[in-house]
């Protein structure tokens, strides 16, 4: 009799950190399902199948990894215990030095596993965009947070702000990619912030 009930012949959290790390350095479409499976320690594909469902299923668990993880460098955004000001800056140093870090893949798997797909998957782009829109959306309300204070002007430009901000963390994975050592960015970040400092001190009496 063909034995049943038998237990995978692979360490499910072992296998997850190692697709997190293709889809990472490579992108989701540009890592393949036989890259996968070899990298999750040679599994089959009926146990591939019967643990993940799919190639897309398992980038969603991925990306929830990632965020679990190394993406909690960003928490900050929304920790309201913190002053508005630190709340960002710690934010983007911390996310600075992890995407420049080598024992991991280089910049944001939010910005880069994504960053060009065909038509077919356009609904992974959707995805990771509202996955970065949570951080979009933290530092607006450390804006928000700040004019309620008082430390910033209400005629604050909002939106602008927030550009700004957004588009600096998501350049840094760029940064990253192209060998940007955490020093140099870590020192823009230090000008980036004299912004809210000159903000600051226009605030009406």
């Amino acid at each position: 009799m063909p034995r049943t009930g038998r237990p995978r012949a692979f360490n499910r959290d072992e296998a997850v950190l190692a697709a997190m790390l293709l889809f990472w350095e490579h992108g989701f479409e540009s890592t393949s399902l036989a890259e996968l499976r070899t990298a999750m320690g040679n599994i089959s594909a009926a146990s591939f199948y019967a643990a993940f469902e799919s190639k897309e299923a398992l980038f969603r668990e991925t990306v929830d990894r990632y965020n679990s993880t190394y993406g909690r460098v960003m928490e900050s955004f929304h920790d309201q215990r913190l002053a508005p000001k630190a709340a960002i800056e710690q934010g983007l140093r911390r996310t600075a030095r992890m995407q420049t870090e080598s024992t991991h893949p280089l910049g944001c798997l939010l910005v880069l596993s994504g960053i060009s797909c065909s038509p077919d998957n356009q609904h992974i782009q959707e995805m990771l965009a509202k996955e970065r829109e949570k951080n979009r959306g933290g530092i607006k309300d450390c804006i928000e947070r700040a004019i309620a204070k008082g430390e910033l002007p209400h005629t604050v430009d909002v939106p602008m702000l927030v550009t700004l901000f957004d588009t600096f963390l998501l350049g840094i994975s760029t940064q990253a990619r192209d060998g940007i050592p955490f020093e140099q960015i870590d020192a823009a970040i230090t000008l980036l912030m004299s912004v809210w400092d000159t903000l600051a001190g226009k605030k009406e009496n």
